[in-house]
């Protein structure tokens, strides 16, 4: 994804919430090739296959 289609997200999480970031974006560092893993892509994962596991269960739904 370009820069420009990127936006700048301020959130506040708690101490615990951010550490458990903290360890999964260590997780993926270690288990994937892409190279340097940042929170932002990690949030954008786990955000993109939460979105496909909701639309599977809404059209389950239906």
């Amino acid at each position: 994804m370009n820069e420009a289609q990127r936006i700048q997200l301020n959130v506040r999480v708690s101490r615990e919430t951010s550490d458990k970031l903290d360890e999964i974006v260590e997780y993926y560092q270690d288990n994937t090739k892409i190279g340097r893993i940042y929170k932002g892509d990690v949030l954008t994962d786990i955000i993109e296959k939460s979105y496909e596991i909701m639309l599977k269960q809404k059209r389950l739904n239906r």
